[in-house]
């Protein structure tokens, strides 16, 4: 572990991961991998404009606004993490080029060009590990005391990428195991205004995404990943509203999922 005089985070600095709601009754629980925009202070701006940093190259606008009105719905935890993807990407697993991104929707991240093993290994160990660790822990405790449990990844997405218009609101996206993405869609689709993509615009891969198969797959445990369109939580107000129709989404699918997990 890292000595205090060379930890990556200060320790006045906000902590690699947070939770809310750890005991709380719902059997969904919440991850938000892409939460914050913040750059450990020893690191400074990874030579990076504020601009750039705030964009979706940085975080996922509005997916903390969103995941933290779900948890207070649904009453059910939250893991969120505390830095930007920029430094470390948290959905992604080791071997993913993009994990420590030098390049990201055609922005230079030049601090990460040249990254040393050793400057990696101090961005997992006190970002990666703790927030995974997190979860797994919770995972594993709730295994333990035989309360289902349903995985949601609350993620954002730009409406533009690599020069092509995304037109859907939201997307439910899985794995190997489509089950709880496909009944959320239909649960979306009630709303005839909302154009709801399965696996839109990502899918879920083990070579690309990390909670989804790790969390989700690896303990048989049904999984999503939601995506909004950042267009439509900008605004902390819109966020919130999304928050709620996510709520009401997941609430509406809770009694198939229960189904599926009955001994």
């Amino acid at each position: 572990m890292p000595t205090p005089e060379h930890s990556l985070l200060a320790p006045d600095e906000p902590p690699a991961v947070t939770v809310a709601r750890p005991d709380g009754r719902s059997p969904f629980f919440l991850t938000c991998d892409h939460a914050s925009a913040r750059i450990p202070r020893r690191l400074g701006d990874l030579g990076v404009a504020e601009a750039d940093r705030l964009r979706h190259i940085g975080w996922d606008i509005g997916a903390l606004t969103m995941a933290r009105t779900l948890s207070d719905r649904l009453d059910a935890p939250l893991v969120a993490a505390g830095y930007s993807r920029l430094v470390i990407d948290l959905n992604r697993p080791p071997d993913a080029p993009d994990r420590f991104p030098e390049v990201s929707d055609g922005t230079a991240i030049p601090s990460n060009r040249g990254l040393t093993d050793a400057a990696r290994a101090d961005r997992v160990a006190e970002l990666f590990a703790p927030y995974h660790g997190t979860i797994a822990g919770m995972l594993d405790a709730r295994r333990d005391a035989g309360r289902p449990t349903f995985l949601a990844c609350v993620h954002s997405f730009t409406p533009r990428m690599r020069g092509q218009d995304r037109p859907w609101h939201v997307g439910a996206c899985h794995g190997s195991d489509p089950e709880m993405a496909r009944l959320l869609a239909a649960a979306l689709r009630r709303d005839p205004a909302l154009v709801v993509g399965v696996n839109q615009p990502y899918s879920c891969s083990r070579s690309s995404d990390y909670a989804v198969p790790v969390h989700g797959e690896d303990r048989d445990l049904p999984a999503v990943l939601i995506e909004v369109r950042q267009d439509q939580i900008t605004a902390e107000v819109d966020a919130v509203a999304w928050g709620h129709r996510l709520a009401d989404a997941l609430a509406a699918i809770e009694p198939a999922l229960r189904e599926r997990v009955r001994p």
